[in-house]
């Protein structure tokens, strides 16, 4: 049951922390494309505070042990190995939301982000891991399946795939895009290896882990401090966003009444978000729901392979799709429906195969090798 719960915990903070989050992304980037400092920074300073008291150390009153006057709990990975792994995590998170300022859409970063299941899989074959061919083709078809999907909604939602202009200056800055999100994608690909021998090594939590990788991050954005004002400056002049009509009625809409909140928080809620500027609620909520889809993304790596984790993830952004496809109000189209088919096909079969089959066939040549030692 235990077990359960935690997937279950798993899967909610993926699924609902990593889709929510995508739409809080485009909505500032569609506002302001070059925020992508700012959209690091925050995220990495609300999971820094949010994830803090996952480190406290808890007095265990036993004289035996001692009392300590240490607030903060002593890692099981050493400092520097977390540093290294935080500068790694900072670089490729910069590197992917810089890349917006370089003619890149969402969808199409989507598309060449999906490619991490493979990058990853090529990196641990580079470091002597071998894979099935059923493994191999599982994850090439998911691959092309998030591909089919991402360009479907794509056209479904009148998104360009393509340059709007194709001057030599515009097709230099995609360029330079391209190539920002190919270093990022072979950083994170070695990263993911590093980070699963991490937790193989050391037995690593996966808070210490969100914390760390979070908080040993930030006096990396101090050089940065004059972009980050100017970007922050922009958001903040952006208009509010004002839903104040929806609570005229003394009830409020059916919505409000569903929710087990007074209506006076909710009215107090909606009059602050009413007054703040739009870029700026969407800059919180995209740090909340990356929290959550954080959480859960480490949580997986605590306890599945790298490849295992770019799948999971590959999966989440085709779900991202078909809620975001019907949030506004398009039917799915048929490449939507293949390349769900392909996806969530191709996961099926990684999982059968990796949890299934393969354990399967080691503990019958183990079995074997115990008879033929018995004979």
């Amino acid at each position: 049951m235990a077990l359960d719960l935690a997937a279950l915990t798993t899967t909610a903070l993926i699924f609902g922390g990593c889709c929510s989050n995508v739409f809080a992304l485009e909505a500032i980037i569609k506002k302001e494309p070059s925020t992508g400092l700012l959209i690091t920074f925050t995220q990495f300073l609300a999971t820094t505070l949010l994830a803090l008291p996952t480190q406290f150390r808890r007095p265990s009153g036993n004289w035996d042990e001692g009392y300590s006057t240490d607030i903060i709990r002593k890692p099981r990975v050493p400092v520097r190995r977390w540093s290294f792994i935080a500068t790694a995590f900072f670089a490729i998170n910069m590197l992917n939301n810089w890349a917006f300022a370089f003619r890149i859409s969402v969808p199409v970063h989507i598309i060449l982000r999906s490619f991490g299941s493979v990058t990853t899989m090529g990196m641990g074959w580079a470091r002597g891991k071998r894979y099935s061919v059923l493994q191999v083709g599982s994850v090439g078809l998911l691959t092309v399946g998030v591909v089919v999907s991402a360009w479907a909604d794509s056209e479904g939602k009148g998104k360009s795939m393509t340059l709007e202009s194709s001057s030599a200056q515009s097709t230099s800055e995609f360029s330079t895009g391209l190539a920002i999100l190919l270093l990022a994608q072979l950083l994170s690909a070695w990263m993911g290896a590093y980070v699963e021998d991490t937790y193989t090594e050391y037995h690593a939590e996966w808070t210490e882990n969100l914390f760390y990788t979070h908080f040993l991050s930030m006096p990396l954005f101090l050089p940065l401090a004059g972009p980050l004002r100017r970007q922050y400056a922009r958001l903040s002049a952006s208009p509010p966003l004002d839903h104040r009509n929806a609570f005229e009625s003394a009830s409020g809409p059916w919505w409000a009444q569903a929710l087990p909140v007074p209506m006076v928080l909710q009215r107090a809620a909606v009059n602050t978000i009413s007054t703040t500027p739009s870029g700026l609620v969407f800059l919180l909520v995209n740090s909340l729901t990356q929290l959550a889809c954080i959480s859960g993304v480490n949580l997986l790596s605590a306890k599945s392979s790298a490849v295992t984790v770019t799948i999971v993830l590959n999966i989440r952004k085709l779900v991202s799709f078909i809620f975001s496809t019907l949030f506004f109000g398009h039917q799915l189209s048929g490449k939507m429906v293949l390349g769900s088919a392909m996806v969530f096909g191709s996961g099926a079969l990684y999982g059968w195969e990796t949890s299934w089959r393969l354990p399967r066939e080691r503990r019958q040549q183990e079995e074997e090798k115990k008879e033929k030692k018995a004979q």
